[in-house]
């Protein structure tokens, strides 16, 4: 039996261009599809060939609800492994989001940051480092 693979993850945002364009910007990824979902609301398949973040947006303005570690089924974070980390931060800095929690860790280092909505990315690179 072959171990599963994740396709995709469905998160609901406030303004599905700002977000779709930031993903693009930000990690390089293309926009596979787009188009109108459920209850009204307009959904962007955002991501590579294998893989994407499936983002929703209401036609309607609804609350944002309370800190998701507080929640049962709440959204923690979505991490995203990049080749870069200090090229993809100066274009998260640009964009004026504070990238916060910076850490080295085996096998890898990262840092997080939260988009206009409030959710948490956090950003990977597994390069091992480079010997003298």
């Amino acid at each position: 039996m072959s171990a599963g693979i994740l396709e995709h993850v469905n998160v609901t945002v406030s303004d599905i261009e700002r977000t779709t364009q930031n993903l693009c910007d930000f990690f390089g990824w293309k926009v596979r599809w787009s188009g109108p979902s459920i209850h009204g609301g307009h959904t962007a398949h955002v991501g590579s060939e294998f893989s994407y973040l499936a983002l929703y947006s209401r036609d309607t303005k609804t609350p944002q609800a309370e800190r998701s570690y507080d929640l049962i089924n709440g959204l923690n974070h979505i991490a995203i492994v990049v080749e870069d980390l200090e090229a993809v931060e100066a274009k998260i800095l640009g964009a004026g989001y504070k990238t916060h929690n910076h850490g080295n860790y085996e096998p890898g280092r990262r840092f997080y940051f939260n988009d206009h909505d409030e959710i948490e990315f956090e950003v990977i690179n597994y390069a091992k480092e480079k010997s003298a």
